[in-house]
Order: C-alpha cells, then sequence, then structure tokens
C-alpha cells in the first residue's frame, strides 16, 4: 500500500477555514507528520479525500497539494495511524454502559448503545492498519447489544451453533409454519419470506407458548425451532442460507432485518423501517393483520433494492 501526502497552508486570519480543515482531516484519518503536512495511505477512497480536503482549502485562499510516493510503502509509518487510544475510550463506554443495563433503563439505552456503534464503525472506516483492539472492541459492543437485546425481547432466541443445512423445497409446500405470537421485524420478515419465496400457500400460525407448537409444524425464531439464530445469523438470515436464496436486493434487507433484530451495523434504511414496522405492531393487535401490512414494506424495499432506485 504506497503512501499519499498532503502538503497545505492556510491563512491565518481566516480560522472557519482552519477549523473546517481540521475536522476534515480527522475524519479522513490522516496522519500528522508535522505542521501543515499530512499522511494517508493510498487506499481507493484515500486519494478523492484529500483532493476534496485540498479543493476547499485552495477555494478559501489557501494552498495545497497532494502526492502518491509510489515506492514508500504506509506501512513503515502505521504507528502513526494507532488507533488503540480511541479503541480504548470505546471500550470504557461499552463497559459503563453494560454495568448500567437493567430492565429498568434498558429502553432508554438503546440510543446510546447506537450512537456507540456508531462511533466505533467510524473508527473502524480509518483504521487502516487493524490489530487485536479492534475485535476486542467489537467483541464488546457485540456483547453489549445482545445483553441489551435479550432484555428487551427475553424471549428471542439463543444463537446455536449447529451447523447450517441446505434444504429442498419441496420438502416445504403446503406446510403450517409456527412462530411466537406479537412478532417483530425478524419474525415478520420471516413470515414474508416463507409466502413469498418458499412456501406462498404456507398457514402462519402465532404461538402463545412455543411449548404449544404443534409436531407436525415448521416452527422458526425460537429456541429449538428448525429455523433459529444461528452463529452470527438471525433467522431471516438462516432461512436465506438454507434455502440458498439469491434474489437481488435480498441480502440488503437482511441487513436491515439483522441490525434491527440484534443490533450492528446500520443499514441506512434501518430507522425508517424501523419506525414503520413499529407503528404497525402499535396499532394492529392481530398477528395476520400486522403481516398483511407489514409484507407490503419488504416487498418495496425489495424492489427498490433490485431496480437501484433505493437512496441512502
Amino acid at each position: 500500500m504506497n503512501l499519499l501526502i498532503l502538503i497545505l497552508s492556510l491563512p491565518t486570519e481566516n480560522a472557519t477555514a482552519r477549523m473546517r480543515a481540521w475536522r476534515a482531516l480527522k475524519t479522513s484519518g490522516a496522519a500528522v507528520l508535522r505542521d501543515g503536512v499530512y499522511l494517508m495511505p493510498a487506499t481507493a477512497a484515500g486519494r478523492p479525500t484529500l483532493d476534496s480536503i485540498a479543493n476547499a482549502v485552495q477555494a478559501t485562499g489557501g494552498s495545497a497539494y497532494v502526492f502518491e510516493l509510489a515506492n514508500q510503502s504506509a506501512a513503515e509509518f502505521s504507528q502513526l495511524f494507532d488507533r488503540s487510544a480511541e479503541y480504548a475510550a470505546l471500550q470504557r463506554e461499552i463497559a459503563a454502559l453494560h454495568n448500567q443495563l437493567s430492565a429498568v433503563n434498558a429502553q432508554e439505552l438503546i440510543k446510546s448503545v447506537r450512537k456507540l456503534r456508531k462511533a466505533f464503525n467510524a473508527v473502524s472506516l480509518i483504521d487502516f492498519f487493524p490489530d487485536t483492539s479492534q475485535q476486542s472492541t467489537a467483541n464488546a459492543l457485540q456483547e453489549l447489544e445482545f445483553a441489551l437485546a435479550r432484555i428487551i425481547a427475553p424471549d428471542e432466541p439463543v444463537a446455536g451453533s449447529a451447523q447450517l443445512i441446505q434444504r429442498n423445497f419441496r420438502d416445504y409446500r403446503g406446510r403450517i409454519w409456527a412462530t411466537r405470537q406479537r412478532p417483530w421485524v425478524d419474525r415478520l420478515a420471516c413470515a414474508w419470506l416463507i409466502r413469498r419465496f418458499i412456501d406462498p400457500e404456507a398457514q402462519i400460525l402465532w404461538l402463545n407458548s412455543v411449548v404449544d407448537c404443534p409436531a407436525t409444524a415448521i416452527g422458526f425464531d425460537f429456541d429449538g425451532a428448525e429455523f433459529s439464530h444461528l452463529g452470527h445469523r438471525v433467522s431471516f438470515e438462516v432461512m436465506l442460507a438454507s434455502f440458498e436464496l439469491q434474489a437481488i436486493g435480498l441480502q440488503r434487507l437482511a441487513a436491515i432485518v439483522h441490525y434491527l433484530d440484534v443490533g450492528g451495523i446500520a443499514p441506512p434504511e434501518a430507522a425508517g423501517v424501523e419506525t414503520i414496522l413499529a407503528g404497525l405492531r402499535n396499532s394492529l393487535n392481530d398477528d395476520d393483520q400486522l403481516l398483511r401490512a407489514a409484507s407490503p414494506i419488504f416487498d418495496a424495499l425489495l424492489s427498490s433494492f433490485a431496480t437501484g432506485t433505493a437512496t441512502s
């Protein structure tokens, strides 16, 4: 990986321009070699980022030049890009929130946990030479997200470790499918997926208690069900992989379902989908009606992703 170097000079009297340039450089992850000289690995996004900053500096009357040092490896300067202090600060915040977490304040901490996820993603994006501190922070954050999800929805399934089994569509036609009542995003998305791609004539049974699941029914999204959380996958993702469903847009939809169910990286559409589904769930007490109302939302998202009309 080659090295990019940005050399700039700004008019001393233009404090606003200096602050704007400093913030842009900090966000980009550029390292300071000396005053007015900044380094960045020559990644695909590196050159456009520095060019944009240079253009902004020139527009305010300053001077700025970007060069690529073709025979200079960025790895030789890796210590200048060390993010361990930022990860350590995040881990302290994660630990503090974990210690505060309880059934009483879980709902209040959702925004705080999501803010931490956003901060972690921002640091990871500019961590050009990741080490164990990135993974340990990711693990701690995931544990916090899972703990929060378990408190908010204590009946959510625990992720299993069994090997994923490939399924044949012929064995899953005209069946009864059962899951927990009052479905949220993963169960709604699974029920939609079943009728949309797997079993168009499926009968969905909403269980008051999973122990009442009929022996002939195919269970999903509860402990012991045929389709449930597995490893890092939520039930929707397990179904996609089990039936090798590859329709364009399904993976983007899966990313939304995953985030809204167990946390992680937030797709740009997630907040809007969450708001709409929460509104439907609050206004419809009948689960069949809720599924009928939510299905066009998933249809529209899939169509938008498939045609490339979704905005980010």
